[in-house]
C-alpha cells in the first residue's frame, strides 16, 4: 500500500518490486492517495487473495496509520510497517531506523548549521540503529503464530 504521488514512496515501491522479483514474490500495487481510497485498496487486496500488507514510508500513510492498521486487522492481513507507531496502534510488525536516535542525531546537524556550516556541505547520514517491533496481540488477532527465533530477534515486543 503506497502513495504514488510521494516521490520517496515511489522509490521504495521500485525497490520492493526489484527485491520481490529476485525472491519470486508477486506484489500487488495498492495505491492510496487519500483516506477515502483505503477501503477500496483493502478490498482489492482481499479480492486478489494477498498474503500480507507492506506499507512503505510516506507522510500520508503515517497520518492514516490507525485506519490502515484497523483495516488490516479487520481483513486479517499481517502487516509490515515502516515505523513502530504502526505497531503501537495495533499493527503486526515494523522494521525501521530508530526515530529517537535519528532525532538526537538531527541535533548534531542543527548545531553545525547554527555554528555557520552550510547545509549543503554537511554529509547525509543513514540511520545506524534499527529496530524490529512486534505486536503479539495483533498476531493472535489474525491467527498468526510467530516463531520463537523471530521474537528473540525483536528489539521490542508488545504483548
Amino acid at each position: 500500500m503506497w502513495n504514488p504521488d510521494d516521490s520517496a514512496a515511489r522509490i521504495q515501491w521500485q525497490e520492493l518490486q526489484s527485491s520481490a522479483g529476485r525472491l519470486g514474490v508477486h506484489l500487488l500495487s495498492l495505491e492510496v492517495k487519500a483516506s477515502t481510497e483505503l477501503d477500496k485498496a483493502i478490498e482489492n487486496a482481499e479480492r486478489a487473495h494477498v498474503d500480507a500488507l507492506v506499507v512503505p514510508r510516506s507522510g500520508l500513510s503515517y497520518l492514516l496509520r490507525k485506519q490502515i492498521v484497523a483495516l488490516a486487522e479487520k481483513h486479517r492481513l499481517p502487516g509490515m510497517y515502516f515505523a513502530g507507531e504502526f505497531v503501537e496502534a495495533g499493527g503486526l510488525m515494523s522494521y525501521s531506523g530508530n526515530n529517537d536516535a535519528q532525532y538526537r542525531r538531527a541535533a548534531y546537524y542543527v548545531d553545525k548549521i547554527l555554528k555557520g556550516a552550510k547545509p549543503a556541505d554537511i554529509p547525509i547520514e543513514a540511520p545506524t540503529k534499527f529496530e524490529l517491533v512486534i505486536n503479539l496481540k495483533a498476531a493472535r488477532q489474525i491467527g498468526l503464530t510467530l516463531p520463537p527465533n523471530v521474537l528473540a530477534r525483536a528489539d521490542r515486543v508488545i504483548r
